[in-house]
């Protein structure tokens, strides 16, 4: 049988729930998961592109070994993002998360440069490693963006929350803080993927070898 003050202890706890509840607790911590997942999907999905780089680069190497300032930049654009580290956290930190965000970026531009390589050499293009490798990467670039989109989607709701009244005063009481989201500048930089180009051949470079096909690095 209830004794009169487990009766009040038990109102008090439930004017509490209903209290934070109105006051937006559940929905900020029901948006921060929702940033959590989103951001593992954004970082699983830049891992994705990182590990087909060696290869792609190793295939184009086969067919284009004097390239070497293409092949440097791709190299050490992967470092850079390598040498981040990238883990949830990283939502909590805006200047980490903004370095991660432009390492990325940068990664963009040397793929497409690499890319564009490609253009010279018209047997490259036609091997069969380089366009599997070439599709894998377009698949990879496609989802980057829609993960990227969730994530931005999932920080507008969350902020939102995090700023407008009286759930802000939730968020103050419990240190929830803004997330970062991408900006218009890193978000034009990695908005276009790298060109991925199935057309037909265009003329060869002056002077250049037709190996055969090599193998690919593992």
């Amino acid at each position: 049988m209830f004794k009169w003050p487990d009766i009040f202890k038990w109102a008090a706890a439930g004017f509490v729930a209903l209290g934070l509840s109105g006051c937006g607790y559940n929905t900020l911590q029901s948006t921060d998961e929702d940033i959590k997942a989103t951001w593992a999907e954004v970082l699983n999905q830049y891992q994705r592109r990182a590990d087909l780089v060696p290869n792609l680069v190793n295939v184009v190497k086969g067919y284009a070994a004097h390239e070497q300032e293409v092949f440097i930049a791709v190299t050490e654009a992967r470092a850079r993002v390598g040498s981040i580290q990238a883990t949830p956290e990283l939502v909590n930190d805006e200047a980490s998360f903004q370095k991660y965000i432009a390492a990325q970026g940068q990664m963009t531009s040397a793929i497409s440069r690499l890319l564009l390589v490609a253009e010279n050499y018209p047997q490259l293009k036609a091997d069969g490693l380089f366009r599997d490798l070439q599709a894998q990467l377009e698949g990879t670039e496609n989802r980057i963006t829609v993960a990227r989109n969730r994530y931005i989607s999932a920080v507008k709701t969350y902020n939102v929350t995090v700023r407008s009244f009286p759930s802000n005063l939730t968020a103050m009481l419990f240190g929830y803080t803004t997330k970062p989201s991408f900006t218009v500048e890193n978000e034009q930089a990695i908005a276009a993927p790298p060109k991925v180009d199935f057309g037909s051949p265009a003329a060869p470079a002056s002077g250049a070898a037709a190996p055969a096909s090599p193998s690919p690095a593992y």
